[in-house]
């Protein structure tokens, strides 16, 4: 049976396979933040988190649109005092998500700009639609990027082409996404949920653990010389090897079935 929490802006119910769904719930407004929706996210990421029953996180829009960015008209004092803003309700919330130690999935079902583009970035995974629009929006109201931008929008498609997108303006569908290697799925408007489904179903099969510990090699690993990533991986891989789930991968492997991992 699907469990459900109440937020204000936004959606969240955990479905019975382990994937817990957080929807962007502001379609008037195509979704855009609000520092409530901002608390609300961060509240459910760690919610999502905590729960041991969720495997996977997956993050979307109602409506027409993923998220215009940030609503300055329910916000009008983000735009007198845009580092403390930034630092007291978009900070929070990317921490929070960045802290789940699980699969997170953005769905782009349209427009994801600005702030909401960013939020698709600082996902694991991304599957849009082939009508999805990615705008930074920054540049063209002389900002630079922010929100985990600067951050993720490099570590995807390289410094060239990130500067390119911000500072020319560019936009991207969700077919010239895929191609520039921003998203991971990308199908016609009507497949989107099919897509993602099978993309969550997946995800809910891998070690929790093991998926763990490999994101956290792949973010370690710029700021390493050669010889620390050997020490790093070695480290990791005995705390894999040491768990339950290394059993059970063998056991599966031998029995020639599918393996059913706890995470321990």
């Amino acid at each position: 049976m699907e469990q459900a929490t109440k937020f204000e802006h936004i959606l969240y119910e955990v479905k019975p396979e382990g994937s817990a769904w957080i929807t962007l719930n502001r379609p008037e407004a195509l979704n855009s933040f609000t520092g409530k929706m901002l608390a609300e996210l961060a509240q459910a990421f760690q919610q999502a988190g905590q729960d041991a029953a969720v495997r996977v996180v997956v993050i979307t829009g109602a409506g027409r649109a993923f998220c215009a960015g940030q609503d300055l008209r329910a916000n009008p004092e983000a735009i007198q005092d845009l580092q403390t803003w930034l630092a007291t309700t978009y900070r929070p919330m990317l921490m929070s998500l960045q802290g789940i130690k699980k699969p997170t999935v953005a769905v782009v079902n349209g427009v994801a700009a600005g702030a909401g583009f960013s939020l698709t970035l600082a996902c694991d995974f991304r599957v849009a639609s082939s009508k999805a629009r990615f705008i930074p929006a920054f540049g063209k109201i002389a900002l630079v990027p922010d929100s985990g931008m600067s951050q993720f929008l490099p570590r995807l498609i390289g410094l060239s082409r990130s500067l390119e997108l911000v500072s020319l303006n560019r936009d991207l569908n969700g077919d010239e996404a895929f191609a520039w290697g921003l998203v991971n799925r990308v199908s016609p408007p009507e497949q989107l949920q099919e897509v993602t489904a099978g993309l969550v179903d997946q995800l809910t099969q891998v070690s929790p653990l093991a998926y763990s510990l490999t994101r956290e090699l792949f973010q370690r690993s710029p700021g390493l010389d050669l010889a620390s990533a050997l020490i790093l991986e070695e480290d990791y891989q005995g705390r894999a090897g040491a768990s339950a789930d290394f059993k059970e991968g063998l056991a599966a492997f031998e029995e020639k079935r599918q393996p059913r991992f706890s995470g321990k």
